[in-house]
């Protein structure tokens, strides 16, 4: 059966022309022209993946997203944004989307993203996780079938839950992964090709500031007033899960 996408693009001709390319690839595509009919047709019939546009007259991309969240809809969300500075991409990821593409695009670049967050969509068995865990600071991370856990951060695959502490984290399905990949490899040094392939199945190049963003993100999730910092930069090579 072909995956099912849901596109909200105000903008006829780029609704158009996604729709075409996305139908050629073997999608099934719906196409909508704002937000309302958006939320309409995913609570009408839930799509694989949704595709939507930032910038939309009435409901916009955000909101939808916010609403979707708040009704406990996991459904993937790939934005589309002509938005480039940081904090609009956070914002983006804050209402509950899973990854974005900055206009204008390439449309490989789309359905290369699409791809990575559908391939997604199932947890992850441990067992095909980024290797084992490794030392930090004394403290082993702890794998099984259900469960992860490591510095402090204890993650149930199955439920897709995460907590630091006793305090339970809001995650996005991309910052879930992330944190998930980091875990497993508590004390262990990740390079940024590493995680882009783990995380997003491709490169982004140098250039990007993707993953930056994601762990910028992540990390204002994770820490609190008085406790160590655990996502860590080693500059020029990635980052490492570690309590100092």
């Amino acid at each position: 059966m072909p995956q099912t996408v849901l596109l909200a693009e105000d903008d006829r001709a780029i609704r158009h022309a996604l729709e075409r390319a996305l139908t050629l690839e073997g999608y099934e595509v719906t196409a909508v022209a704002d937000g309302v009919e958006a939320l309409a047709q995913a609570h009408k019939t839930p799509p694989d993946v949704l595709l939507l546009d930032v910038m939309m007259p009435g409901i916009d991309g955000l909101q939808v997203c916010r609403v979707l969240r708040a009704e406990g809809d996991r459904t993937p969300i790939l934005m589309l944004t002509a938005l480039v500075e940081t904090a609009d991409r956070i914002a983006g990821l804050d209402a509950g989307a899973d990854d974005y593409v900055v206009k204008p695009f390439d449309v490989e670049e789309v359905f290369a993203r699409l791809r990575a967050l559908l391939r997604r969509t199932s947890p992850v068995p441990a067992g095909n996780g980024a290797g084992g865990g490794g030392e930090n600071g004394g403290r082993e991370a702890q794998l099984s079938d259900r469960q992860v856990e490591a510095a402090g951060i204890r993650m149930d695959l199955q439920a897709r839950r995460a907590w630091r502490g006793k305090r339970e984290l809001e995650l996005t399905r991309t910052e879930f992964e992330l944190l998930e990949l980091l875990v497993r490899n508590a004390g262990i040094v990740l390079d940024h090709s590493t995680i882009y392939d783990r995380i997003w199945g491709y490169d982004f190049g140098p250039g990007s500031k993707n993953l930056a963003v994601y762990v910028g993100y992540l990390r204002r999730k994770l820490d609190e007033p008085g406790a160590p910092q655990l996502i860590h930069t080693v500059r020029g090579v990635g980052y490492v899960l570690r309590e100092d």
